[in-house]
């Protein structure tokens, strides 16, 4: 037997980016974010070539961001989100608190305005889109939902009678309402018998449940293969969860709407560099080209700030300080 080699593997303390996993994991972040810190941490530590985190400090943080802004020119959401990593890393896992970043040479913030489609164009886009697809274009537009917020719908989110549209846990951890399109009602009444016949035969094969938020499935064991907690959008068949391994149906993947709305957008002759989220930027813009207050529009939208409303009040076409050209006259 081998001296140096530890008897007992399991009495190793767990690896660094594993503790961060499990404390992402216990403070519930979502697996999305879960990913993307780690790809972080794995980036800071092979920058400084793989020295232990905690040997390193507030300068190696700030050589590493400035590294990102100057060399990698990343955008100032990239490199806030690096940040945000790292932080969670030393706060979190690490429980060191770095003095203040005074010397990180910030990445400038973009000031693009949104990509905004017009009436027609918005209608071209969902005319090429067709089942499911349609379905989720239809809200992304016609509610203002983001792409992850209309994917995690579940059936109880869906307020037929009310015409509203519940949002959970959507950007910053909060609940919001938000409008259900009275011209989608019947189409995705249909979609739900289908996904409820679906659902039928899933648990029939014995993986119908779905993943729920937090600890509610410890407190209801049932609640996963209740109909109301199910997906307004399932993926087509199951898949094995990669945090429980359990295999279980999750919601359609996000790029493969992505997919679906790039090609709609090509066959329809438009040029603008439209996406999911143009949906969203549309929805917002022709509210307000209509009159609605802008406060009723941050409220749908979910905004924290009024200024992050404000900045569809740019692209407009008309408008309470809309300016003709003299050349129009």
């Amino acid at each position: 037997m081998d001296p140096h080699k530890d008897p007992n593997p399991t009495s190793r303390p767990p690896r660094l980016l594993d503790q961060a996993k499990d404390k992402l994991r216990t403070l519930h972040y979502s697996y999305r974010t879960e990913q993307q810190y780690l790809q972080w941490l794995r980036r800071f530590i092979r920058f400084h070539d793989k020295r232990h985190p905690r040997t390193l400090g507030a300068p190696e943080v700030e050589a590493f961001l400035t590294y990102l802004a100057v060399t990698r020119k990343v955008s100032a959401s990239t490199q806030n989100q690096a940040l945000a990593a790292l932080l969670f890393l030393y706060q979190q896992v690490l429980e060191i608190e770095l003095p203040w970043l005074q010397d990180v040479v910030r990445a400038k913030p973009s000031r693009h305005l949104p990509v905004v489609l017009t009436h027609k164009e918005v209608r071209a886009v969902l005319a090429k889109l067709e089942d499911e697809y349609w379905l989720i274009g239809s809200i992304l537009y016609g509610g203002g939902l983001r792409l992850q917020e209309a994917l995690q719908l579940r059936v109880k989110d869906v307020d037929f009678d009310l015409r509203q549209l519940i949002v959970r846990a959507g950007k910053g951890g909060k609940d919001r309402v938000t409008i259900l399109p009275e011209a989608i009602v019947d189409p995705l009444q249909r979609h739900l018998e289908v996904v409820r016949a679906q659902h039928a035969q899933a648990l029939a094969r014995g993986h119908g449940g779905v993943e729920l938020p937090f600890a509610f499935e410890r407190k209801n064991p049932r609640a996963p293969f209740e109909w109301g907690w199910q997906y307004v959008f399932p993926a087509k068949t199951a898949s094995r969860d990669p945090r429980s391994g359990v295999v279980r149906r999750h919601h359609v993947f996000p790029d493969t709407v992505q997919r679906h709305v790039k090609w709609a957008v090509h066959a329809s002759g438009i040029d603008k560099p439209a996406s999911c989220h143009t949906f969203r930027h549309s929805f917002a813009t022709h509210l307000l080209e209509r009159g609605y207050d802008i406060r009723t529009v941050q409220e749908l939208l979910g905004h924290k700030d009024v200024k992050t409303t404000q900045v569809y009040t740019h692209v407009m076409r008309k408008g309470a300080n809309a300016v003709q050209s003299p050349l129009d006259r």
